[in-house]
Formats: C-alpha cells, sequence, structure tokens
C-alpha cells in the first residue's frame, strides 16, 4: 500500500540520505557523464515529449532550462508539447495521431496505458539515475514490478481560498458546496479528481466501483454546479491570483506558485485526501526509445531534479535532488508531510473498464446539465485586471526572491 511505503520513505529519508548521498551546494555546475550522454550525437535524432502544462523548468528565475540543457548536451532535439489532464493524454494516445517518446502520466493512468499496452516497459540499465528515487515510491500498486514508470513529482489535493472572500477559514470539503460562495467556486475540469472530491466529501472511497456511490456523487456534483463559476485546470491560476473567485480545489504545490502572486491566498488539506504520484513513460510507438530513456535519466540528475522541483512547487522523490532544495522549500507545510500526516491519505488506482465508461458518462451528462449552470459573467474590472496582465506577459510559475519567506510565513495565513 503506498501509505506504508510514504512511511517507509520518512524513516529513510531521515536515517540513510545523508550517508548515501552526496550533498552538492546550490549553484554548483552539474557534472555529467559524458560518455553516457554523447552517444547519439550527430545523428539527428528528435524526441517528442509530451507533459502537463509548465510542468519543467524553462530557465526563469535563474533555474535550468531543462530542455535547452539536454539538447545542448545530448545533440538531441526535443520536441515538446503540452496537456491539461490525464484523459486528454490518454485520447491523444489512443488516437495515434502524433507518436510520442516521453509522456507524464499520473499514477491511476499508468496501469490503465500498461493494461492496455500503450505504454512499454523501460531498460532501467540506460536510467543510472534511478539509484536516486526514493525505495518507497518504487514498485508501487499502478506498476507493482517497476516495469513502465519512474516517478517524476508528487503531491496532493487541497482547498485553496482567498482570505478575504472566506473569513472564517475552511474546515472540510463541504466549503465547495457552500451556497453563500454562489459564482465564487471553481472546480476540477477532469473527471477523475472532480469525482474524486465529491467522494471524499460524502465519505466515501474515491476508488469505489459501486454505482449507487458514483451516482450519489454525480448528483453532488450537479447540485453543486450551479455554484461553479468555472471548470478549471491550468486557469486557476488566474482566476485564484486575480481574486476573482474565492476558493478552488487543487494541488498543494500549485498554492505555493498562486502565493507569490496573491498573499491572501491560504490552503487547507483535510485529514483525508487525494495523493498523486506523476511518473515519465514511454509509449508503446515511440520513435526513439534509448533517446527516450536518456531523458528520464536526465531529468534524475540531481541538479535537474531540483531544478524541476523548484520550478513546479511539488515534492521531488528525488532523494539527492531534496537535498539540494533551500529549506524555505523542504520545511513549508505540507511540501514534504510527515508520514504520520499522510496516514489517512489515498492514491487513485485504476478502475475496471466497466467503471471507467460509466464514469465518463456521468461526467458527460454533468457538463451537459446546462439548466443547473451558472450564468456568472466576468466583472468589467476583473476583464480589464486580466488585459494587463497578459499585456505585462506575467506568467502564473514567476519565483521571485523576496517572497521566499511566504512558504515559511503561511501558517499565520490561515493553514490548518
Amino acid at each position: 500500500m503506498i501509505m506504508k511505503r510514504l512511511t517507509a520513505m520518512a524513516l529513510f529519508f531521515i536515517c540513510f540520505v545523508p550517508a548515501v548521498f552526496p550533498v552538492f551546494a546550490a549553484g554548483d555546475s552539474p557534472e555529467y557523464d559524458m560518455d553516457y550522454y554523447s552517444r547519439f550525437r550527430g545523428e539527428k535524432i528528435e524526441i517528442n515529449v509530451y507533459n502537463w502544462g509548465e510542468y519543467i523548468a524553462d530557465g526563469e528565475d535563474g533555474l535550468m532550462d531543462v530542455n535547452a540543457e539536454f539538447e545542448e548536451l545530448t545533440g538531441i532535439k526535443v520536441n515538446y508539447l503540452n496537456y491539461e489532464t490525464n484523459e486528454a493524454m490518454y485520447a491523444k494516445l489512443k488516437s495515434g495521431a502524433n507518436p510520442y517518446d516521453v509522456i507524464f502520466p499520473s499514477d491511476y493512468m499508468v496501469s490503465r496505458l500498461a493494461q492496455e499496452g500503450m505504454i512499454q516497459e523501460i531498460d532501467f540499465d540506460n536510467i543510472p539515475n534511478m539509484k536516486y528515487i526514493d525505495p518507497a515510491l518504487l514498485n508501487p500498486e499502478y506498476d507493482p514490478d517497476q516495469k513502465y514508470s519512474v516517478p517524476y513529482a508528487w503531491s496532493r489535493v487541497a482547498i485553496i481560498y482567498n482570505t478575504q472572500k472566506i473569513k472564517g477559514g475552511v474546515e472540510g470539503w463541504d466549503i465547495l458546496w457552500d451556497e453563500s460562495l454562489d459564482g465564487q467556486i471553481l472546480m476540477f475540469k477532469n473527471s477523475r479528481d472532480a469525482f474524486g472530491v465529491a467522494l471524499m466529501a460524502l465519505g466515501y472511497d474515491i476508488n469505489t466501483e459501486n454505482k449507487r456511490e458514483l451516482d450519489e456523487a454525480a448528483d453532488y456534483l450537479k447540485q453543486q454546479k450551479p455554484l461553479v463559476q468555472a471548470y478549471v485546470m491550468d486557469q486557476v491560476f488566474d482566476k485564484m491570483q486575480n481574486g476573482e473567485a474565492a476558493v478552488a480545489a487543487y494541488y498543494v504545490g500549485d498554492y505555493y506558485l498562486m502565493l507569490e502572486v496573491n498573499e491572501d491566498l491560504a490552503v487547507y488539506v483535510p485529514d483525508s485526501t487525494e495523493l498523486f504520484v506523476d511518473t515519465a513513460c514511454i509509449p508503446s510507438d515511440a520513435q526513439h526509445k534509448e533517446a527516450a530513456e536518456m531523458y528520464i535519466n536526465f531529468l534524475n540528475e540531481p541538479q535537474v531534479a531540483a531544478d524541476n522541483a523548484e520550478y513546479i512547487m511539488y515534492s521531488t522523490p528525488n532523494l539527492a535532488a531534496k537535498e539540494l532544495l533551500g529549506e524555505d522549500i523542504v520545511e513549508a507545510p505540507y511540501m514534504y508531510p510527515d508520514a504520520e500526516d499522510l496516514a489517512n491519505d489515498v492514491a487513485f488506482v485504476n478502475l475496471s473498464e466497466d467503471t471507467n465508461l460509466y464514469l465518463d458518462a456521468l461526467w458527460t451528462e454533468i457538463l451537459a446539465d446546462d439548466q443547473s449552470y451558472n450564468t456568472w459573467v466576468m466583472p468589467a474590472f476583473v476583464a480589464v485586471a486580466i488585459i494587463i496582465i497578459i499585456a505585462s506577459n506575467i506568467r502564473r510559475r514567476r519565483k521571485k526572491a523576496r517572497n521566499r519567506e511566504l512558504y515559511s510565513s503561511t501558517p499565520g495565513r490561515g493553514i490548518r
């Protein structure tokens, strides 16, 4: 079970990491194995990488431009594309429209892709940096024989809210159904996370295949819909940072990115929530498997993984990379919680095909239920603010050194 693994992870890090991994000084130039990374130089190889939006360091704020560094190091060109949800990525792969060499599915999607033959086994002899991955995250339920995936990042689902709009704080999932927040609620745009929140709010297992419980969750989401301003993924950043909404269900790591822009934001992590792991995998129709493995190995160079972790503000599974991160990040509330804080958390598992189809049908029905949809219109002053922000080219992934103290001071800002 994943919670036992996370307990072991905490003990392993406390007891053994300092002795096993060297501590790299911040700002040190990475040292690469050039015999390994020069193998394909001059062969004009290109790999297609399909990842979540803004989920890799790109050179901002003094951090590494990971893809550019890889290209310069190896001579391999990276064609980099983004998707919003696991389901959108799955549909794109299923269509066969484009062959990808590296993708980044979440835990439950790994097992689904493996069962359907859509990803292939990795040759771990080509990924020596697996030695840095926390042993507690290896051989998970979604990839029990550790054949198909390499952990990339992990985090938890939380409730992010504006303390100027919600004065009394937050105590549970029910805030996302609070009628006093009509038109001020943001909800996940993807079906699995949305149903996960509804099921947790109702006290059910997020991996239930009981149709009665799924129907009840669907009805609960329909009750919520008139209150929802928008169903979002990356759009949550602009809306929460600009004060357009009062509350959103989203991910802990992303809260810290939003906080850098809007200090009125706070986060609440329920005692039991979803814990997820995003991974790197290789599709079955990848054109350059060994180059893809080299790319995944490069992502786990300690300094590369550290810069990625600082950029995306999700927790890194790379123990050597964690040693390179500043205390302001490592000690920020909820970033690297103790094992006991994770004891009640649950990870998604792949559901049966019948349940997946049933869930898809329920989600389509929810989104098509126009009668219960909120007709909220964006106020003019908000529209003007957004135009100004776009014109100023302000990006959601900004890192500001002067805001670093926010990471350690957030408990006073309403964090439970």
